[in-house]
This record gives C-alpha cells, structure tokens and sequence, in this order.
C-alpha cells in the first residue's frame, strides 16, 4: 500500500470515527438525553455531571466520555498522519505549506481536546477549540489558492465552500446566533466542514492511485 493510500485511509477512518463516536457516547445518554442542537460536541467528553457553561448554562452528564475522549485523540492522530504521509501529494509551495501545517495544528486541537476535557481544563480545551476552529477553517481556505498542487487545485470548489462554511459556522457559534439548528448544531457547522475536506480528498487521492485523474 502505497503512502497516498495509507493517508487516504487514515483520512477517511478520521471522519467515520467522529461520526460514530458522536452518535455512540450520544445514545449513552439517559439524563438528559444528548442533543446535537442544545449540547456541544465537547460536552460528550465531559467528566462530571452537572450544569455546565455559564453563559449557556445546560445539564451535561456523558456515561462514556472515556470513549469520546479516546475518539478525539484518535482523530487527532489520523489527521494528523494523514497530512504527513501524503506529503508529496498536497504539493509545493507556500499555500500547500500553510495548508500541511493549519491541518495539522487543528490535528493537534482534537488530540487535546480529549487529553484536556472542558470540565477538567477550561483553558487547555479552549485552546484545542480554537485550533480546530481557526487553524482547520483557514487551511482550507489557503488551499484553494494552491496553484501547484494538482490534488489541492482539483478541490478548490470543495475548499472555498468548505472553508466558508467553517468559518461563518464559528462566527454564528460563538455569536450564539442559532438559525433554527440550535447553537449546538451550529457548532458542527463549524467543525464538520474539515473532515468533510478531508474525507473528499482521501476519496480523490484513492481514485488518482487507481490510474484516473484528480480533476
């Protein structure tokens, strides 16, 4: 197997974890039930049980934060091997560069987003938040100016979309403007857009290695 191909896998087992991890430790729940509109994905890693977040204050209790947290590290890590192995692929220059590096500092957001849950360590997990809000956002939109890249130049679209999805997804979130889905449901607007890219380039990465083009 091939490094593109070990990092196509790598990228696509990152996005079918966190999915599955959310909608697993989510069923978990008994009181309260889990909302995807009301809770944030970080309060499936919470510790304790209680009211939790002053500003929005909501009952949290997740029987199985050990399996959410271990799922943000693994995450963490998949991405973050995704990035390096497919190296060559993502391409020269500086756009490609910044790309590589926004991807993996946002890698480095959700291995601390389970080594820090948010009722142990505000902070840490503040700081995993906004790498994975920011940094991830911003590498896909650097990557649609990658002009050398020809797997970053046939995801350009997907990228800009992506990208600015992402990042109105945090402004709203952090806003806690809701539009109908909930701020909790806004919050996924603004992090489900990277594993979306990703998933998209793996996909293409494996088509490409199959003989077919990447455009």
């Amino acid at each position: 197997m091939t490094r593109d191909r070990i990092a196509a896998t790598c990228w696509l087992l990152a996005t079918a974890l966190f999915l599955t991890a959310n909608v697993v430790v989510g069923l978990a729940w008994r009181h309260p039930r889990f909302s995807w509109a009301e809770h944030n994905v970080s309060d499936l890693g919470n510790v304790g049980c209680g009211v939790w977040d002053t500003t929005r204050p909501r009952l949290v209790c997740s029987p199985w934060h050990p399996v959410m947290n271990a799922a943000f590290v693994a995450v963490g890590v998949l991405l973050a091997l995704g990035v390096l192995l497919a190296r060559t692929a993502l391409g020269s220059g500086r756009a490609a560069g910044a790309t590589r590096w926004l991807t993996l500092a946002a890698a480095v957001g959700y291995v601390l987003a389970g080594a820090r849950p948010a009722d142990v360590d505000e902070n840490g997990h503040l700081l995993a938040a906004l790498l994975i809000f920011l940094c991830g956002n911003a590498g896909m939109l650097v990557a649609a100016t990658a002009a050398r890249a020809p797997l970053l130049r046939a995801m350009r679209g997907a990228s800009v979309l992506l990208g600015a999805t992402g990042t109105v997804g945090v402004a709203l979130f952090w806003a806690q403007v809701d539009v109908g889905i909930g701020v909790g449901g806004m919050e996924r607007v603004a992090v489900l857009p990277l594993l979306g890219w990703v998933t998209l380039a793996g996909l293409r990465l494996l088509r490409f290695r199959r003989g077919r083009p990447l455009s």
